[in-house]
């Protein structure tokens, strides 16, 4: 439930400026996730997320700056982590072992490959979204060049 609740912060934090725990809160219950205010706030330490100014003078949360050699760590677990990529029309079908499926989409979702329009993750399934559709053939040779 933990990293399910934190994967969903980060997803609204994205998309959404939320410039208060509250609001966090209330964005979270909206996607069916009661939290208390406690809990917000050792999700938003544990996320190391920061407010930053925005345009109009409010804060919003963001995401911390990336550390470095976050590229590295991303790429071992791309490598440690996938077993096979396939693809079938538009999507690319990466199998990896069982809990890593999350950190392997955080490996694509940092790729700047223009192809890959987004990624959806499970337990041991990410299906990587690709446009143009036949432009998957390229995209999963490119990811098992990540493999090797």
């Amino acid at each position: 439930m933990k990293a399910r609740r934190q994967a969903k912060i980060l997803e609204v934090i994205k998309t959404r400026v939320i410039e208060t725990q509250e609001e966090l809160a209330a964005a979270l219950a909206a996607e069916g996730i009661p939290v208390t205010q406690a809990t917000i706030s050792r999700d938003i330490k544990e996320l190391q997320l920061n407010k930053v100014p925005t345009p109009d003078g409010r804060y919003r949360y963001a995401l911390p700056e990336e550390p470095a050699g976050s590229w590295d760590k991303r790429r071992r677990i791309f490598k440690e982590a996938v077993l096979s990529i396939d693809f079938s029309g538009n999507l690319v079908v990466l199998k990896s072992l069982p809990g890593t499926a999350q950190g392997v989409a955080a490996a694509v979702d940092h790729l700047d490959v223009r192809e890959i329009i987004g990624t959806v993750a499970g337990d041991d399934t990410v299906i990587v979204v690709v446009k143009p559709a036949d432009a998957a053939g390229e995209v999963a040779e490119r990811l098992r060049g990540l493999m090797r």
